[in-house]
Order: structure tokens, then C-alpha cells, then sequence
């Protein structure tokens, strides 16, 4: 077995024992996912379909994912002014509870060497980078590592969309992230 397919595997069954652990309590794994993904989410990038994009879902399983966390009270559904049918949540404060829980992959990652942390985060990124780039996905980084990241203001300003970022929202997932080059 050659490198490239004992890292995959590897991955998978961390994958696996992670998602293992999202059956805990009234919710399953692509619940769980959904609220770490908004719980990491900046304001522009909370909708079903961005959900669903980077969890490697459908819209319609993604819609019928966040109702179903609506119902139980983890999430908030608000609609745009301007136009209803825009959709974004946001996490209750059971949801955030519920993120901050205890994993046992979290804990043993924890548990190495802060080098190791490093090396092993280091790889992942590069890895997810070209598996994006290979599969066409976005790459959904923070805001301060974006190209159209504008650090002149106190809490930064997205070039893109023309506006200002609220506090801790340049340390948050982007839907329209592209790499700073």
C-alpha cells in the first residue's frame, strides 16, 4: 500500500470515529456538521446552500438538515429584509453548547505535540487545497487569509462585498474566500 492511499485511509477512519461520535443526544452527524460549519460561519455565509456546498451536500437534504436543528432549538432561522426567500442561521446558545462538547478526535489531537499540531494542520490544508482545486470546490478559508481581505480598519473590511466586518468576523469561514497570493 503505497503513501498516498494509508494517509486516505487514515483520514477516512478518523472521519469515521468523528462522525461516530455525532450520533450522540437527539442529533446525527450531518447535524453536528452543520452547526460546527455555522458556528464558524462569518455572517455572509450561513444560508442552506452554503451549508450544503461545504459539507459536500444537497441543498435540499441541507434545508431539511437546518429545519430539523430549527425545530430542536439549536439553530435560528432569519430572513433578509429585502428579500424573504434568503435564508441564513444562526446558533442558539444549545447549539453552541453542543459544539463545544467534548470529541475524542479533538482530544487526541490536542493531546500531541504542539509541533505535530502544526505539521499535521500544515498537510491537511495543503491536501484540502489541491483536492479543491481538483474537484472544482471553494476553499471556504477565514477572512484574514482572503485576497479581498482589507486590514486598514480595526475589525477589517471585505473588498468584495463592500463592507465592513464586524468584531471576530475576520476570524471566521467565508463563503467567497479566495487565497491571499
Amino acid at each position: 500500500m503505497n503513501t498516498d492511499h494509508r494517509i486516505r485511509t487514515l483520514i477516512n477512519r478518523l472521519a469515521r470515529i468523528d462522525a461516530s461520535e455525532g450520533w450522540a443526544g437527539d442529533l446525527n452527524p450531518t447535524q453536528r456538521m452543520a452547526l460546527e460549519y455555522l458556528s464558524e460561519a462569518n455572517m455572509f455565509s450561513r444560508s442552506p446552500s452554503h451549508v450544503a456546498e461545504y459539507i459536500g451536500t444537497t441543498r435540499g437534504t441541507m434545508s431539511q438538515t437546518l429545519k430539523a436543528l430549527a425545530r430542536k432549538g439549536y439553530v435560528e432561522e432569519h430572513r433578509k429584509e429585502h428579500d424573504q426567500r434568503s435564508i441564513s442561521y444562526e446558533l442558539t446558545k444549545e447549539g453552541a453548547e453542543i459544539v463545544r462538547q467534548p470529541n475524542p478526535v479533538a482530544q487526541a489531537i490536542g493531546d500531541m505535540p504542539l509541533e505535530n499540531q502544526a505539521m499535521l494542520e500544515q498537510g491537511l490544508m495543503q491536501g484540502l487545497s489541491l483536492a479543491l482545486a481538483i474537484n472544482g470546490g471553494r476553499s471556504f478559508g477565514q477572512c484574514k487569509s482572503c485576497a479581498h481581505h482589507d486590514v486598514t480598519t480595526e475589525n477589517g473590511f471585505c473588498k468584495l462585498l463592500g463592507v465592513s466586518l464586524e468584531p471576530g468576523e475576520k476570524d471566521k469561514i467565508c463563503i467567497e474566500h479566495e487565497e491571499a497570493k
